[in-house]
């Protein structure tokens, strides 16, 4: 059932726990978004607003074998994938985060990535991830920065309303991260060149 707009108005400030295997479990990708959205918040469900296509480029970049319903984000580990937020508060934009907030959610997610040491991280949104780690020009895809051992890759934000993304373009880049986990799995993670940490 679609949550009622006082349903979406209460959801305001609430969390959404993350989704993550248990320690010591392999994680492929870890993914984050900017901060829940009301509707999100309101299902208790990461990227659940109809309309935000997450969970169709997961599955059309072949993270997922099926399109899997935001209320199945559970089944998510057994892929070796997780989902986070930068910052973990729900608004209804997420332009209503403060610039110290999102400073706090980059040292909050580097803390998460030391704990669960996923090969990747892959941060939906670069305006964000720009004031999160004062990366002011950095842009879509792989980056020369990363989480000590872990690698980062910058994603288009998949929300509806980013009109610069449509879903194909956006599977596509979903797609080259996934060729880039996989080619990373098979090669065992070999040693390579040194990057900056974030």
């Amino acid at each position: 059932m679609r949550p009622t707009k006082a349903d979406l108005e209460a959801a305001r400030d609430r969390l959404i726990p993350d989704v993550l295997p248990p320690d010591g479990e392999p994680l492929r990708v870890l993914f984050s978004g900017i901060n829940p959205g009301l509707y999100s918040a309101a299902t208790g469900h990461h990227f659940a607003r109809p309309g935000n296509r997450f969970w169709p480029a997961l599955h059309r970049s072949g993270f997922t074998d099926r399109l899997l319903h935001p209320s199945e984000q559970h089944l998510l580990p057994a892929y070796g994938l997780g989902i986070t937020n930068i910052a973990p508060r729900a608004t209804a934009r997420a332009d209503e985060l403060t610039d110290e907030e999102l400073r706090d959610g980059g040292r909050r997610l580097t803390a998460l990535v030391e704990r669960h040491g996923p090969a990747y991280v892959a941060i939906c949104g670069v305006t964000a991830y720009r004031t999160a780690f004062g990366r002011p020009r950095a842009g879509i895809g792989p980056q020369d920065e990363a989480f000590g051992a872990v690698r980062l890759w910058i994603l288009p934000n998949p929300s509806g309303l980013n009109a610069n993304w449509q879903l194909d373009r956006l599977a596509a880049e979903f797609a080259r991260l996934r060729e880039a986990a996989d080619a990373l799995r098979t090669s065992d993670r070999a040693p390579r060149s040194p990057r900056t940490s974030c």
